[in-house]
């Protein structure tokens, strides 16, 4: 088992990934740092292992795929994660290595947002895309994470040997951030660097498709996460829908107005029954967090 890995998901990313691989050297030199290679067409795995980097690739196409392979494969007591494009300064990784040792946290956030990242960053979409996700975040999961899309975080290993990544996508940090406020996990938020992309690399993200992604995401999660709430919801607009139509002056409107109320009460039952297995999920998550931490 490595005492501190450093992992960097890569697609394309030719003009930065050896300056990444050797400024994290430089601030860890005791981290093993791996490169998992997602399908590049440029020379990203050749110019990452002449660097120093423990080069690996996965075939399947997407972020939370190379995430995915990562968590399963390296073993190590603490884990940096970052991108490989040169936008996050490495001289933040010792703290965060620090946070997840001595402090006991099960993730360190390197918020940017806290930084200089509206600033920096030239894309305003993606600065209101990074707003309205965390304050999403916020009025679903109650906070706790300043900064729900950065990809610069540190973990230890019962998180991710515990965390599930089932999104293939730029999803996957809304994902790991849920999951964490979710099983009210150790958090804490690290200000961290940030610097726009340098001329010549070019994001992989896609502003409206993938926000609209990571948006049905964190709506998918909280269905999953908050069955009761999001249910109850559902429950409430079928409710004023069908008594609606109940005061209409049309024969007609009585039947819907009658299905509505019907699909009210078994959305009802359905947010409770769903509440109830979210629970028992807890219970078994708390075992198998306990089983790995020890």
């Amino acid at each position: 088992m490595d005492r501190i890995a450093v992992l960097i998901p890569c697609y394309n990313e030719a003009e930065t990934i050896a300056r990444v691989v050797s400024d994290f050297r430089r601030a860890l030199p005791e981290a093993v740092i791996y490169v998992y290679d997602n399908n590049s067409t440029d020379s990203t795995a050749a110019l990452a292992a002449a660097a120093g980097a423990v080069v690996r690739r996965e075939p399947r196409q997407g972020k939370g795929s190379v995430v995915r392979r990562m968590f399963r494969e390296v073993d190590a007591k603490v884990y940096i994660m970052v991108d490989g494009d040169d936008t996050y300064a490495a001289q933040d990784a010792p703290e965060m290595v620090r946070l997840v040792l001595e402090e006991q946290a099960e993730m360190v956030v390197g918020d940017r947002l806290s930084s200089s990242y509206f600033t920096e960053n030239k894309r305003p979409f993606h600065n209101f895309g990074n707003r309205l996700v965390c304050r999403c975040v916020r009025l679903l999961f109650h906070g706790g994470v300043s900064d729900v899309l950065t990809g610069y975080r540190a973990f230890s290993y019962a998180f991710v040997k515990t965390a599930p990544v089932l999104c293939n996508g730029f999803s996957v940090e809304a994902e790991l951030s849920i999951h964490a406020l979710d099983k009210r996990l150790h958090i804490k938020n690290l200000t961290a660097g940030y610097r726009d992309r340098p001329a010549g690399s070019v994001s992989k993200l896609k502003t409206f498709r993938d926000g609209t992604r990571i948006l049905r995401t964190i709506l998918m999660l909280a269905r999953h996460y908050r069955p009761l709430a999001f249910y109850s919801v559902l429950t409430l607009l079928l409710v004023l829908a069908g008594t609606a139509l109940c005061f209409l002056p049309l024969p007609a409107a009585r039947l819907p107005a009658v299905c509505l109320l019907f699909a009210a009460l078994l959305s009802l039952f359905c947010g409770l029954a769903l509440d109830s297995i979210h629970h028992k999920d807890c219970r078994e998550f708390e075992l198998a967090f306990i089983q790995n931490k020890g």
